[in-house]
């Protein structure tokens, strides 16, 4: 019996039944033969022994039915219990489960009935996140986008009448609208890149390299820019080989937005600290600058869509999602990206799965 798949055990249960229900009606059929044959054996005439027939398959039949019913009653109530909790998930009760009472089909059945109704209910509240999340984006680019807009379209309407003073003046009207276009630009492409970043359809282009020398290099391209900026470098990047599955122009749009959000928005002068190390599984970048004073409550909300923390960053042409972005790209290779904040320093702090 031990060999029985689970998907048989209702049909031997079924069996089971019919042939205890077939023992027990035979025998009553030969205990009520046993003590009523003998008085239709006084009179035994063809009709009575006809009728005596007739009774005894009729008592034989409803004792097999009665026994059947009472065998497979658990059974019974059991299914009425799963129909109802259908009729309630259908209902829209999404996330009801049911309880599992043994191990036949009817129990696996229940088991299914259980998981579809979990993820039922996952799918719809995840529906209902992203449909949340859709209409605050839509809001959010939509006021990010009519802000450069209005501007771009009133300094078109004062060169559209004539009203300024002089050409310097007139120089001065198109360089602010070419530098709210340009923003306007950057908006609507990051826009674009966090949708296709956000499809299930996204393919990266993989390959191994190696991390340590990736970033090295990538720094060294941005030392005079740092330097510049009045920001002190520290540098500790392992001299150890860390071998990474990556797209690597994805990954180094991830690297070079940390590292050009702390250009806008480090204090200047001020120390700019990079750290890459390994800890055995993760190769673990971390990037830090001073700023004046905490962003908000939670650093990690930084990377929430379109969060633009205040009119200076706003001014700085942040358009909020370079870091939404960052984590989406680093989501996608299987890796981690949080942000901490400590006594005016705030550190994004990078995590990938080294190949072993």
């Amino acid at each position: 019996m031990r060999n029985i798949k689970l998907n048989d055990k209702l049909i031997i249960k079924l069996y089971f039944v019919i042939a205890i229900s077939f023992l027990v009606a035979i025998g009553m059929m030969m205990l009520i033969s046993y003590f009523t044959l003998p008085m239709f054996m006084k009179d035994p005439t063809e009709i009575n022994l006809k009728k005596y027939n007739l009774m005894l398959i009729s008592l034989g039949i409803l004792t097999f039915i009665v026994s059947s019913l009472f065998l497979v009653r658990k059974k019974l109530v059991y299914l009425k219990l799963i129909t109802e909790n259908i009729e309630q998930i259908a209902n829209g009760k999404l996330g009801l489960t049911i309880e599992v009472q043994g191990r036949d089909e009817v129990a696996q059945l229940a088991m299914n009935i259980n998981s579809m109704s979990e993820e039922l209910k996952r799918k719809f509240e995840n529906e209902r996140r992203l449909e949340s999340s859709k209409n605050e984006l839509i809001t959010n680019v939509s006021h990010d986008l009519r802000t450069p807009l209005t501007s771009i379209i009133g300094y078109l309407d004062l060169l559209r009448k004539g009203q300024y003073a002089n050409r310097e003046q007139l120089q001065e009207y198109v360089e602010t609208i070419y530098g709210k276009s340009q923003r306007l630009k950057n908006l609507i492409n990051e826009l674009f890149e966090y949708t296709r970043l956000s499809s299930p359809d996204v393919r990266l282009n993989l390959r191994t390299v190696d991390l340590a020398s990736l970033i090295r290099q990538m720094f060294g391209e941005y030392i005079p820019l740092l330097e510049d900026e009045r920001l002190t470098i520290r540098e500790s990047i392992t001299d150890e080989v860390l071998p990474a599955l990556i797209d690597v122009e994805k990954m180094v749009r991830v690297y070079e937005n940390l590292i050009m959000n702390a250009i806008k928005y480090s204090m200047k002068p001020s120390p700019f600290q990079i750290v890459l190390k390994s800890d055995g599984v993760n190769a673990v970048l971390e990037v830090s600058n001073k700023i004046v004073a905490p962003p908000i409550d939670d650093a990690n909300k930084l990377f929430d869509r379109l969060f633009i923390d205040d009119e200076e960053r706003t001014g700085n042409g942040g358009t909020g999602l370079g870091l939404a972005i960052s984590k989406r790209i680093v989501q996608l290779h299987g890796g981690a990206i949080h942000a901490e904040y400590n006594q005016n320093w705030i550190s994004f702090i990078v995590e990938l799965p080294i190949q072993k």
